[in-house]
């Protein structure tokens, strides 16, 4: 099964240099998207696929989605031009959420009822995000991203997981909108039974999380998990669950925009993706033989370092 899994990507990967000679022909629109760069074109696709594979491996080591390690790491160290990697971002993002949020809906940890007023309120934001993020300077892009993925990995170092938050009375507004739920624990064997708390403080934050998406590509799991568990109260499991199924809506609105706009490269899309989730696939079997301590901390080394290089080429301090 394995070695099946590796010939078919190998062929994705062959058809997708085939694919793209026949659609890179546009001098202009490869100059754009690769900007100055003494390789050949083509060799920026087998590159960034071995780059996207190592994210995938350490995305899953390190708890995080694969969109945010790659729109800072690939827009900052390769020479795409940021919109092409914004666009690529939300895509990736987008894969991995496809692929789990059925399975996620089926067993019972990802709610509806959760998920579709925050969906609607994300997904229009992130629509503005995209096209806010289109029609800015870079320079202004890139020192925002900056600051964003630094504060991200303040958010990763400083916030704490609550399995089970305490809830002692449902609001107002998530009475009204019926957003309750029960799921199987399967360790325990016991139905754990939730309701939330803070539902429109909640809903308003995630307003600016999916400007923030949109604008960066960078999907928005880093930030729907924290706002789901320590705001609003809803279990852990529930909260990642409910955050992939939510990636699906608020990641495809987005990527219309950047689609739309011409921000989306075959060249720069197909070896990403499969990278990430090929990586992803290892990253899995080595998870079971890893300190994930020792793991998060080398992610979150990345993305500073990341995150720096970034702003300071914002700032045009290191271009």
């Amino acid at each position: 099964m394995w070695k099946k899994t590796i010939h078919i990507l190998a062929i994705l990967l062959i058809v997708m240099i085939i694919f793209d000679t026949a659609y890179c022909n546009d001098k202009e629109m490869v100059e754009e998207a690769t900007k100055v760069s003494s390789l050949v074109w083509w060799m920026w696709p087998l590159i960034l696929f071995a780059v996207t594979f190592i994210l995938g491996i350490f995305a899953v080591l390190g708890g995080v989605g694969g969109g945010v390690l790659f729109v800072p790491i690939v827009g900052g160290f390769f020479p795409f031009h940021l919109d092409f990697v914004r666009g690529a971002g939300l895509l990736v993002a987008l894969s991995g959420a496809l692929a789990a949020g059925p399975g996620l809906i089926r067993k019972g940890l990802a709610d509806l009822r959760l998920s579709l007023p925050i969906a609607l309120i994300a997904s229009a934001s992130s629509i503005v995000g995209a096209m806010l993020g289109l029609a800015l300077p870079i320079n202004i892009i890139q020192t925002a991203l900056g600051g964003t993925i630094l504060g991200i990995v303040a958010i990763m170092l400083i916030a704490k997981k609550s399995e089970y938050p305490e809830v002692k009375q449902a609001d107002s507004l998530s009475t009204a909108l019926r957003i309750t739920g029960v799921y199987h624990e399967a360790s325990t064997g016991h139905e754990i039974n939730w309701k939330i708390h803070r539902t429109a403080q909640g809903l308003i934050t995630f307003i600016v999380i999916g400007i923030m998406a949109g604008m960066f590509g960078l999907g928005a799991g880093w930030a729907n998990v924290p706002v789901l568990n320590l705001m609003m109260g809803v279990p852990l499991k529930v909260s990642v669950a409910t955050s992939k199924f939510l990636l699906s809506i608020t990641d495809t609105s987005a990527a219309w925009i950047y689609f739309n706009s011409g921000a989306v490269l075959p060249m720069i899309v197909v070896p990403s993706i499969i990278g990430i989730m090929l990586g992803s696939i290892v990253g899995v079997r080595i998870l079971a033989k890893t300190k994930p301590v020792a793991i998060r901390y080398i992610v979150l080394t990345m993305l500073l370092f990341a995150g720096l290089r970034a702003l300071l080429k914002g700032l045009g301090i290191w271009t």
